[in-house]
């Protein structure tokens, strides 16, 4: 609602996708993008504590356009807007985002982009108002081709699939990592599907369903190598 802004939005989606959507929605309501002191474009790869310390200091400071009492309620006068994209988000800089979210800020906007939304605690996301705009359908169609395939090009599907994505000035891109993870949920729906589908024919194991959270969860930790941990996967899942 452009009347009547949400202090904080969770947005799940791809960088090159969402960024410019919401930027250009800021600038319709008639936020300046360019030289404004109370826009902040923040673009991280890994969210840490001291990143969020840093932003909780910059959303406390008071606005350089001060408000005024004529302003009409979907002014922007006096306000302040953090587009905010990032990869991942340790478990302490999430502990400071709750505190952040706990008690929002009068006139002080948040639109936090991430890959995949459920790598975050559920009470953070609780905080926000949440919009999915990832491709699943696209994804959808790539676990369904990886089901089927051989194992050996099940590991030439990943070589393609982890090939960087070009970094933009800032150096940050749309990280094999978090296409991975986005992957890898997609899969586990695609698995369960199949899984359901054929429940009564013998010798379908349901331990793979382990190994995808296996995967999953090791890929969220720094210095984790994403091929390896795919390719675990690929050699586990059974051949639909």
């Amino acid at each position: 609602n452009k009347g009547d802004l949400h202090h904080a939005y969770l947005i799940e989606g791809e960088r090159g996708v969402v960024v410019p959507e919401i930027s250009g929605f800021l600038e319709n309501l008639g936020v300046s993008i360019s030289g404004n002191p109370d826009y902040f474009e923040i673009n991280i790869d890994s969210f840490k504590i001291e990143d969020a310390f840093s932003l909780r200091e910059m959303a406390s400071e008071k606005s350089f356009s001060p408000r005024v009492s004529f302003a009409s309620k979907d002014s922007v006068v006096g306000k302040k807007f953090f587009l905010i994209f990032t990869n991942s988000i340790t478990r302490d800089a999430q502990g400071v985002l709750l505190k952040i979210f706990e008690e929002p800020k009068y006139g002080t906007h948040f639109f936090l982009i991430v890959p995949d939304a459920s790598s975050l605690l559920l009470t953070l996301r609780s905080r926000f108002y949440f919009i999915s705009a990832s491709n699943r359908s696209a994804l959808s169609e790539e676990a369904e081709k990886f089901l089927s395939m051989s194992l050996v090009k099940r590991i030439d599907f990943i070589k393609e699939f982890l090939k960087e994505k070009d970094n933009d000035e800032e150096g940050v891109s749309d990280s094999s990592r978090s296409r991975a993870g986005n992957f890898l949920n997609t899969l586990e729906g695609a698995l369960h599907n199949k899984v359901i589908s054929n429940r009564t024919l013998p010798g379908i194991d349901v331990e793979f369903f382990r190994q995808i959270f296996k995967a999953r969860e090791y890929m969220r930790q720094q210095g984790s190598s994403v091929k390896s941990l795919l390719e675990s996967v690929a050699l586990t899942v059974p051949i639909f």
